[in-house]
């Protein structure tokens, strides 16, 4: 699904740092030294962009079709 807005256990916004994140390591930067230069200090913030996975691609082929 889409990432969420903030962090589920302490609240902080982290949803603007996802996009940036995933192209990071999609050019092969290490996750954490990313995570650190966003200034996510805290282990709940940091999983929620480490675990995230895309899945609405996959979700809207079982949608049906509009009427």
């Amino acid at each position: 699904m889409m990432i969420p807005i903030r962090c589920y256990t302490c609240g902080k916004v982290i949803a603007h740092l996802y996009e940036e994140f995933k192209q990071g390591v999609k050019e092969g930067k290490d996750p954490n030294e990313l995570l650190d230069s966003f200034e996510l200090q805290r282990y709940c913030c940091r999983r929620m962009l480490i675990t995230h996975v895309e899945l609405i691609d996959d979700i809207l082929t079982f949608s049906s079709p509009t009427r």
